[in-house]
């Protein structure tokens, strides 16, 4: 038992992460609990809840990737922080709803790989373009962590907040039961809607 949260030894031997912590968390956004996780690859990873969510269905949820540059600096060369504050204002205003933060930046090649890929971008190459420059796929990011962190969490069903539809593609084939989709409507600006554009043509964003 972790704060009245019953871990199954049986159940969670066969998931890549583990609940480890949680605690209150007033924002500005409104008060919600933070969920630690611990992952088998060493990361940490976090849900940000409202509500009551175990044993819930249709519960809104949006699968965050970490990034520093737009998150914590408020690059305007991508859309990721004001993803992630409207996916939290919507939830704010609903019964219950989940944030999960995981620590996969740059589409999963890390920090620096994402800086090396913005200076490409910067010569006049795409996301995607910048990646494969480098030496990787369009999008490295893992789903399985995020479909464990839902299992922990006992949600029964969720409805996705997202533009990708790989991530609902993803997901499910995880397990996760996706009933449905929430667009995220982000106005774009001078420097990321080539960015943006990308996402549509080349990554088959629902924009």
């Amino acid at each position: 038992m972790l704060n009245g949260v019953r871990l199954v030894a049986a159940e969670t031997d066969t998931r890549h992460v583990r609940l480890a912590a949680e605690a209150r968390l007033p924002s500005r956004f409104g008060t919600f609990k933070v969920v630690g996780f611990e992952s088998e690859d060493g990361k940490e990873h976090a849900a940000i809840v409202k509500g009551d969510v175990r044993g819930a269905s249709h519960v809104p949820l949006r699968v965050h990737s970490e990034c520093f540059t737009g998150d914590v600096m408020g690059s305007l060369k991508c859309d990721c922080r004001d993803q992630l504050q409207a996916a939290l204002t919507f939830i704010e205003g609903q019964e219950c709803g989940v944030v999960l933060y995981l620590r996969q930046e740059g589409r999963g090649i890390g920090l620096t790989n994402k800086i090396r890929a913005y200076a490409l971008q910067d010569s006049g190459m795409d996301t995607v373009e910048a990646n494969h420059a480098l030496g990787f796929a369009d999008d490295l990011r893992r789903y399985d962590v995020a479909a464990d962190m839902i299992a922990e969490l006992g949600i029964e069903s969720i409805v996705l907040i997202t533009n990708n539809p790989n991530k609902v593609d993803g997901l499910r084939g995880y397990g996760v039961n996706v009933a449905d989709r929430i667009p995220l409507k982000i106005e774009a600006n001078a420097h990321n809607a080539f960015y943006l554009d990308t996402k549509k043509r080349r990554s088959g964003h629902l924009l």
